[in-house]
Parts: C-alpha cells; structure tokens; sequence
C-alpha cells in the first residue's frame, strides 16, 4: 500500500465511495474550507487503486507556527499511514495528529489497536476526546411495528400524546427549514449553557450538504416550531448530529414524535442504520450531565454502542505535555 496526498480535482465520486463517514466525505472537506480550516485529504493506494480516504482537518495553534491534524470518524489507520504521517508531521510543523476512527470496540479492533500502540511508539491513547466514545444506534430494517413495541412505553406514549395534542411533523430540507432548525439550535445551545459552533459554521454545514446529504425535520404546534433537526444521510446510514428545541409547550412532547418521524425518514431513505451521533455509555449516572440527551435515545429501543476511541500521533513529544496540561486547565476554567 501507498499514501498519497489527494488533490482538489480528484473524483468526488470516487472518493466518496471509500468514505467511511459523513465527516470523511469531499463535501465535509469542502464545507471546513469554508469555515476558514485547511484540510488535507490523503488517499491509501492499492498500486494505482483507491482503497481508503482520509480527510484531516489542520488547526493552527495561537501564536505559534505549530499545527494540529484532526482526522474524524475514519477507518483503523494502518502501521504504513502512521509512519507517512509522521514524517509529514515533522516536515509541516505539526505538534499532534488526532484520530477517532468510526470503529466499534472488539477483541479484533482492541487487537488492531495494541498492535499499533507497540508498533509505533508516538500512537498512544488522547486524554482529551472530541467525540464521545459511545453512541446509540437503532436497526432500521425493521418494520414500523416492531420499531413500536421496542421502545419504552413512556416514550410512546408521549409520541401518540404529542399527536393528540395536534403536534405535526415535516420535512423542510430548503433554506427556511434551516433558519427555523437554527433558531431553535441556538436558543437551546444558549438554555443548556452549551459551547457550540457559531451560526457561520453551521450555515457553511448546511450551503454544502444540503441536496446531497442534509435534511431538516420541523415540529410544529399550529404555526410554531417547538423543535427541529438537522440529520444526514451517508451511504446506508442516517445520523442525527444536530437538535434544537423551543422552552415553549414542551408539555407537548413534541420532540419525542419528531424522533418517530425522524427514524421514519431514516426508513424512507433506505438507510439501515440510524446513528444517534454520541452518547453517555450504558452504565451512565441517571442524575449526571447529559443523562437526559441519553435517556431520551434510550426511549426507542437503541441498542449502545462502544467505539474503539480517540488516539493521538505525537510529532512533537517535548511540546505535546505541555498543550495536554493548557487543554486540562483551560477546559476546567470553562466549566
């Protein structure tokens, strides 16, 4: 296998096709573009052959000349990768490379893991996470039935409530529908005290994904939005990164019907799996931070899923402790 750096005018087609996640798509790297962030897309080589993508994202760090790779949700990068990437690394200044592959935890993958832990020396386990480690999916090859009588029975009955109460889903995958989805994103990252991106970023999101892979999904009550989500479609899976709700009649259950109808969107879209983005792990305190986000994916009769985690390459081992010890404090000082 080879490893090269791919450019601009590379197929998207075929590119997309070794994607293994939304955020590893051309249009993920397209969208960063627009937000002001470098991307670099490297594609692993079978002779003259694609067989794997993977889209970095490059962060400069205030003040210095030093660099930060992000690669999300990728393949298991191999011993060959690990080696390119550190000799790229050096040559560009940068301090770490941070990979989160969208791989579920298995004595295989643990294996895959150890492997290269001993292998490369400068691969070790990151003590600062971006994306959770767990999530919750749900089987979308089911029938609507089945999909019913797995979920809780409280979260049922606030579906059918919400639906008694007149509330009516629909989908709205045009500029309107966004505007409404981002009013109702920010009032809630502002409630829930939530450090988000900013409108820009998240109107670059959507000006590159929508007709391709996004899609928003609105609650009304009357004439009002009470909540709305932005979900995307890749490949044979749906996922839900992105929510929002009003504090207004949330008596009236309407997020729990507009999941319903989400998950049967999913359906619709042929997806076979919907992927709830993040989660706490099964285990997790029913009273803690976030137990609310993950008991009300619990609801629908998810099944918690274990990512194999995130990892960081170290190019620069003298610097790297000390970002570490900025990052803890700097994250307690924001608590």
């Amino acid at each position: 296998m080879t490893y090269k750096i791919i450019d601009d005018q590379f197929d998207r087609t075929t590119f997309n096709q070794h994607a293994y996640h939304p955020l590893q798509s051309f249009e993920w790297g397209e969208v960063r573009k627009n937000t002001g962030v470098s991307i670099l897309r490297i594609g692993e080589f079978d002779q003259n052959t694609l067989i794997n993508v993977f889209t970095m994202t490059v962060h400069s760090i205030p003040h210095t000349s030093f660099k930060i790779g992000y690669i999300p949700r990728s393949v298991l990068p191999s011993e060959k990768l690990l080696t390119f990437l550190t000799t790229y690394g050096k040559t560009n200044r940068f301090l770490f490379l941070k990979f989160e592959p969208y791989e579920i935890a298995s004595d295989n993958s643990r294996r895959l893991i150890q492997n290269l832990r001993h292998t490369i020396s400068n691969f070790q386990e990151s003590a600062h996470p971006l994306f959770p480690k767990w999530t919750q999916t749900l089987d979308l090859s089911a029938d609507e039935d089945t999909l019913l009588k797995n979920m809780k029975s409280k979260t049922r009955y606030n579906m059918r409530y919400a639906i008694r109460k007149g509330i009516m889903v629909r989908e709205e995958s045009n500029d309107k529908g966004f505007n409404v989805f981002s009013d109702l994103y920010f009032t809630t990252t502002k409630r829930q005290k939530y450090r988000g991106h900013d409108q820009s970023y998240h109107q670059a999101i959507w000006d590159g994904l929508k007709n391709k892979y996004a899609h928003i999904l609105v609650a009304y009550y009357n004439s009002m939005p009470l909540a709305a989500y932005e979900l995307f479609l890749f490949k044979d899976r749906f996922y839900y990164p992105y929510g929002g709700s009003s504090p207004e009649h949330r008596e009236l259950m309407a997020s729990n019907l507009l999941m319903w109808e989400a998950i049967k969107l999913g359906k619709n879209l042929k997806a076979q799996t919907f992927d709830m983005w993040g989660s706490l792990p099964p285990s997790y305190d029913r009273n803690g931070k976030w137990s609310g986000f993950t008991r009300f994916k619990e609801g629908y009769g998810t099944e918690f899923v274990e990512f194999v985690g995130s990892y960081d390459l170290v190019i620069n081992p003298v610097l790297y402790p000390l970002f570490s010890m900025m990052y803890y404090f700097r994250s307690k000082l924001f608590l």
